[in-house]
């Protein structure tokens, strides 16, 4: 029987937070879904590791060099043929119905292409994982754009304070717990793509969430779906992330701008994206010159990055203005009814 599920997880040197995820999983009340996890050259000990856990939902695959986030993913997605596909990252735990929620949410409409969930953040992988209260605070419950085009985690890091308890159309969902139609995936691919292979890590999700909607597709906030997450990248540690994160990080924005950014759209918002950009520049020129290498990679492939550019626009479906709405200053949501949602 093909499972309705496959559950993607990438590893590297995460040793001390893959078998909890595991064992979150094998708790899941949801019960036709396969794992799928891509190890990527770990160095410590988290390959090993995963060679001794014997488990027939676990399909395992041994890099010799790390390949990144976005291709091991997509390597993944690409071995299976499930009708949908939780991207999770290891240090993240969902709770024992994340998967019936996020599931019975591609239900309620056949233009959800993606599910977020809420997640509440741990400090450490070894944190106890309680029943969030009011005072918990939040990692993402969806993701957003602002004028200067950056994304951010809706209510990362805030108390939740009785918050976001309602279902909602969103803009994207986080690549740390990311749960996608299959159909939406195989609709929006880039020359056999999934995720675009040249971020390698960090702003993939946003990449993805921007074509997806250009697309057509929606993606729905389930609150009732619950997890927990050691996020690592936080805006204000960019001086306690390595520094190759970092590259990827500066290199990434501009090519999620050379992907997915119109003339028509850069101009609506050309003052808070260029003041954005100069930013980044000038941080880059007088502070962070190791991320320099990231701004000479989008020069070497500019004609490889105009070619996406392309097929990327063509497949878009939606008006601008249906776009533009969802970049604002604070993050933005719509209402979501649904008469199964209700239920």
């Amino acid at each position: 029987m093909t499972p309705a599920v496959t559950v993607s997880i990438v590893t590297f040197n995460s040793i001390s937070e893959i078998g909890r995820c595991l064992d979150c999983l094998s708790r899941q009340s949801y019960p036709s879904f396969e794992i799928s996890v891509w190890d990527n050259a770990s160095s410590d000990g988290t390959a090993e590791w995963l060679r001794k856990v014997s488990h027939p939902q676990i399909k395992l695959h041994i890099s010799p060099v790390n390949i990144g986030f976005a291709a091991a993913h997509n390597r993944n997605i690409t071995q299976s043929t499930a009708e949908a596909v939780l991207v999770l990252n290891p240090d993240c735990y969902p709770g024992r119905d994340y998967l019936d929620w996020v599931t019975r949410a591609m239900q309620w409409d056949r233009k959800i292409g993606a599910v977020a969930g809420r997640l509440y953040r741990l400090h450490k992988p070894e944190s106890d994982v309680e029943l969030p209260t009011p005072q918990s605070l939040l990692d993402s419950t969806g993701t957003c754009f602002t004028p200067g085009f950056r994304h951010l985690d809706r209510g990362s890091n805030e108390v939740e304070a009785g918050r976001f308890q309602k279902r909602e159309w969103v803009f994207g969902v986080t690549g740390a717990a990311a749960f996608y139609r299959r159909a939406m995936l195989e609709d929006i691919k880039i020359e056999g793509e999934y995720f675009d292979e040249d971020f390698f890590a960090y702003r993939e999700d946003a990449d993805l969430a921007w074509r997806m909607q250009s697309a057509g597709w929606k993606c729905v906030y389930v609150p009732e779906a619950v997890g927990a997450h050691v996020r690592k990248v936080l805006p204000d540690r960019r001086s306690e992330v390595a520094a190759e994160l970092n590259m990827h990080s500066v290199k990434n924005r501009f090519l999620f701008r050379m992907n997915n950014v119109c003339t028509l759209t850069g101009l609506r918002f050309m003052l808070p994206m260029t003041f954005r950009d100069l930013q980044v520049l000038g941080y880059v020129l007088l502070v962070e010159r190791s991320s320099l290498p990231g701004l000479t990679f989008v020069l070497k492939h500019f004609r490889k990055r105009w070619r996406r550019r392309r097929l990327i626009l063509e497949k878009r479906r939606v008006p601008l203005s249906y776009l533009h709405q969802w970049i604002r200053r604070a993050p933005y949501s719509l209402p979501f009814e649904s008469g199964e949602a209700s239920q």
